[in-house]
């Protein structure tokens, strides 16, 4: 079974690539910068992994990158910049190429959140994302994970960065829910709804962890977990928002407008959404893995005894 990965060499896509290997499939890593990928090519046996080059926005080599695949998996997304080009436009190419292609199975990756109606420009991406693939791919399987946790993710190592460097921690959106997933659930779950397509066909996936955290609860575990003690404080939502809608166009912003608009809802499973569970994965805590990463942020690294979580 061939498997096109569209983002195969990012954060997830390593390890989606790593699981789909391991079931014996062959994938194809459809990239803007094949060489990007090229640590996937040891992960497999000979001939077991193909680069390829993919922009999502170019459909000639959308079409290059599904020919011959038995499945299409597609992770590529961005936060911010060319949201409606990748996130909507983007994959809807994906799908027509896909069906056009004949594939079987298309496992389309979007986001808790997405919603046409969403107040930030990511969320409504993010849904026209998803509308535009129920249209080109009625039987596309769509998983939305949370925010995800993982060795190179830019969320927990964002966070334990800040906190190592500075006695004060000013939290923005202190009160918003996150439901944060390992990154091994996340690629799990895809290789379960491309082995399996057959019981997951048109399927809506939600991902969550076990645990439910605010952002000031997160800060303050990470906190815990690195062994420092910084002054943690709530910032009042009229002044992030007044930061994000100021300064949150130059270069280099601690926050934009539309991040600070996608902080005014919690990211959480939303009650009766197929998760984890229906897809056959148990979900890991973050408490279970984060030491396998965190502990560089401690001061004395894994020789130090100064963790308090």
């Amino acid at each position: 079974m061939l498997v096109t990965i569209f983002g195969g060499g990012g954060f997830v896509g390593r390890y989606v690539a790593q699981e789909l290997l391991a079931r014996g499939m062959r994938v194809r890593i459809a990239e803007r910068n094949p060489g990007d990928a090229m640590r996937i090519k040891p992960l497999g046996g000979l001939g077991q992994v193909q680069l390829a080059y993919a922009n999502v926005r170019d459909p000639a080599s959308v079409a290059r990158a599904v020919a011959g695949a038995d499945a299409v998996v597609n992770l590529v997304a961005v936060l911010d910049g060319k949201l409606d080009a990748i996130n909507h436009l983007g994959a809807a190419n994906v799908a027509r190429a896909a069906a056009d292609a004949g594939v079987g199975t298309l496992v389309h990756i979007s986001a808790i959140g997405a919603d046409a109606g969403s107040a930030s420009a990511y969320g409504r991406s993010k849904g026209q994302g998803e509308a535009a693939v129920r249209v080109a791919f009625p039987d596309a399987t769509i998983i939305r994970p949370s925010v995800i946790f993982g060795r190179e993710d830019q969320f927990t190592n964002r966070f334990a960065g800040m906190i190592r460097m500075s006695p004060i921690m000013p939290v923005v959106a202190p009160d918003t829910k996150f439901q944060p997933v390992y990154v091994v659930d996340v690629a799990r779950a895809i290789a379960e709804a491309v082995e399996h397509a057959d019981a997951h066909r048109g399927q809506v996936y939600e991902l969550g962890g076990p645990q439910v955290m605010s952002m000031l609860e997160m800060n303050q575990w990470i906190a815990g977990h690195i062994g420092h003690d910084p002054a943690i404080i709530r910032v009042p939502n009229f002044l992030a928002a007044l930061l994000a809608n100021l300064t949150g166009w130059l270069p280099g912003a601690p926050i934009t407008s539309d991040q600070w608009k996608m902080l005014g809802a919690d990211n959480v499973v939303a009650e009766g959404a197929k998760g984890l569970a229906d897809l056959g994965v148990a979900s890991t805590p973050l408490a279970v893995v984060a030491d396998g990463w965190l502990v560089r942020y401690r001061k004395h690294g894994r020789f130090s005894t100064g963790a308090k979580a």
